[in-house]
């Protein structure tokens, strides 16, 4: 990858790059994503943290414990959700494309969590679909 990929909260307060290529892009459908992002799915990759920085407003983060041990960071101002980060996997955050500035240049793998997806919701894609995890 030679450019970073940048993104920021809706109110433009907090903005991040991401120095890696993202892989293992899914569609996740659980009842935990759903809510915390107000929409069908939340599409996220899985990032190394030496590879995210905040490059601005990183002040204004609020976290959330949503599972032991898992943290949903958003802004404090505008409530937009930009990682999750694990106690127990460190080196890793989970990371919701939905903020982006740019085009990552991949796109969702597959579907998980569909025993749980939102009753109204109809998954019209051809890409694999899994119960849970």
């Amino acid at each position: 990858m030679t450019m970073p990929l940048t993104g920021r909260c809706l109110c433009g307060r907090i903005q991040y790059e991401i120095r890696q290529s993202l892989k293992g892009v899914l569609n996740c459908h659980c009842s935990m994503c759903r809510k915390g992002h107000g929409a069908a799915f939340r599409t996220r990759a899985t990032v190394r943290s030496e590879n995210f920085q905040w490059t601005s407003g990183e002040k204004l983060l609020s976290s959330y414990e949503s599972s032991p041990g898992e943290f949903k960071l958003f802004c404090s101002v505008c409530g937009s959700s930009l990682l999750t980060r694990f106690e127990q996997y460190p080196r890793y955050l989970g990371f919701p494309l939905g903020t982006l500035d740019v085009d990552p240049g991949v796109k969702p793998e597959k579907h998980l969590f569909v025993g749980s997806k939102a009753p109204w919701d109809t998954i019209s894609d051809q890409l694999p679909q899994f119960e849970e995890l």
